[in-house]
């Protein structure tokens, strides 16, 4: 239910939108299953069972975006490739030119994407119309830009802008450690990455092991810089902060799950009741956060 990998952006103080035409824009950019011809295919499921494609609570509205890939490995396509380069050699008596190599290649990828195996996989969206907050649970960065593509491709306009701190993460997380002072409300857990500022990129890691600030001072004076840093917030919710500003491995710690188990309820209760949670405590943890790098940074 919770996110784990947080891709965080700002939505423009000025953007608002009913469901209605929220759900009537994602519907023309909905998933439905891609030709045989098509390598990749996008688009908006509903984010839930039985819900639409956009699912509101309290200011708060889900979405999910599936992708649908091909799996066409290139060793296969220059197999078939060079087989077929083999075949027309034979036939022309000299062997195919590099123009015609590509046109062979791209024949026999239009022959085998009809039999190619698909495979899926949905990212999940949440936009905090309240807070202005748009998360993406996404580890990677291509699959944040492929939401962000497909939400300007479906709804215009759509003012997303990149969040900027005024403090550097990777300044702030080092700070934080050599002077064994995290900002207030969070601590530091056990895991922890140093790296080189230099051309190197050299790096230290320390995994599930109790930090020694007098090795982490002598790596910084040797020029490396934390680059990620596990932090618990409010002792509810532990997770990775990286020096781009990502917030990775998010994981609700017990007191949030105890509470949630004392109260019974229908499944749809208990999802709106689990969504509430969680966009509540993130709304709260993300405004922390930015607070302790200084705040969020006004661009031009």
């Amino acid at each position: 239910m919770w996110f784990k990998n947080l891709k965080v952006f700002r939505l423009a103080p000025s953007w608002s939108i009913s469901l209605d035409t929220l759900e009537s824009a994602l519907e023309k950019h909905a998933y439905r299953p891609g030709n045989s011809l098509e390598m990749q295919n996008l688009g908006w499921v509903p984010p839930f069972e039985n819900s639409g494609l956009a699912y509101a609570l309290q200011g708060q509205i889900f979405l999910s975006l599936r992708a649908e890939k091909k799996l066409l490995p290139t060793t296969v396509i220059n197999q078939f490739a060079r087989a077929r380069a083999q075949e027309i050699e034979e036939q022309q008596g000299f062997k195919p030119g590099r123009k015609q190599m590509k046109e062979i290649k791209e024949q026999v990828t239009d022959e085998l994407l009809p039999k190619a195996f698909s495979v899926y996989r949905d990212t999940r969206v949440w936009i905090d119309t309240k807070n202005r907050w748009l998360v993406v649970d996404a580890a990677a960065a291509a699959k944040s830009d492929e939401v962000l593509g497909m939400l300007a491709k479906s709804i215009d306009p759509f003012p997303v802008l990149q969040l900027y701190v005024e403090q550097s993460p990777a300044s702030s997380m080092t700070d934080w450690l050599i002077q064994d002072e995290p900002p207030a409300g969070f601590s530091v857990d056990q895991d922890t990455e140093l790296r080189s500022t230099s051309e190197s990129r050299a790096a230290v890691r320390y995994l599930r092991q109790s930090i020694d600030i007098d090795d982490v001072r002598k790596h910084v004076q040797a020029g490396k810089q934390c680059t990620r840093l596990a932090l618990t917030w409010a002792d509810k919710v532990s997770f990775v902060l990286t020096d781009g500003l990502d917030i990775k491995r998010v994981a609700p710690l017990d007191v949030l799950k105890e509470n949630q188990d004392l109260v019974s309820r229908n499944d749809a209760d208990q999802l709106d009741s689990d969504l509430a949670l969680m966009t509540g405590e993130l709304s709260r943890l993300l405004d922390n956060l930015v607070d302790a790098l200084g705040g969020e940074k006004k661009m031009a």
